[in-house]
């Protein structure tokens, strides 16, 4: 059985990484979606148990690219919401990971460079951008996905927060 793939569409890109619609009230470059339909980070977040198992994905289009990325950061989301009591204290450290300066595609660190090309130099600040809009608005639906009402850890998510998906993690060694 392959792995799931995305079924958006790119209409527009980033090096080679879809610039999609998201839902949502981040800031960012990326197109606001219609609120009643699903996007690239609802996609990501149901798919992600499944596609955590595989050991290879073979990226389709530009949208697989970034589904690949958002896959990698809801682990490090998972990493985080692990140590969290509360939805508040959860949201301050999400955002302070979100907003922090990441590798970028062609950067020595970035894990990705296997799938996603370095930008050319006037892309690059807008798919810093955009990959910044990607993280904060998916950080803010992981914690009404991984957390209980009462701010506790739902052990039904916690249990990937270990696995790795492709061997990959955002974060450097050690975390």
């Amino acid at each position: 059985m392959p792995a799931y793939h995305s079924s958006q569409v790119a209409q527009m890109s980033l090096g080679n990484i879809g610039l999609l619609a998201l839902r949502g009230d981040q800031k960012g470059p990326g197109p606001r979606a219609d609120p009643n339909s699903e996007d690239i980070i609802d996609e990501a977040i149901r798919y992600f148990k499944a596609n955590l198992f595989f050991k290879s994905f073979k990226p389709e289009h530009d949208s697989d690219r970034l589904l690949i990325y958002v896959t990698l950061w809801i682990q490090e989301c998972l990493k985080t919401l692990q140590k969290c009591t509360s939805k508040d204290q959860a949201w301050k450290e999400l955002y302070a990971r979100s907003v922090q300066e990441h590798p970028m595609p062609g950067d020595s660190r970035f894990p990705l460079n296997a799938f996603i090309h370095q930008p050319s130099p006037n892309e690059a600040s807008k798919l810093r951008e955009y990959l910044k809009q990607v993280r904060l608005e998916t950080s803010k639906r992981m914690i009404e996905h991984a957390l209980k009402e009462d701010g506790k850890p739902d052990k039904w998510w916690m249990c990937f927060a270990k696995k790795r998906f492709l061997g990959l993690s955002l974060s450097g060694p050690g975390y």
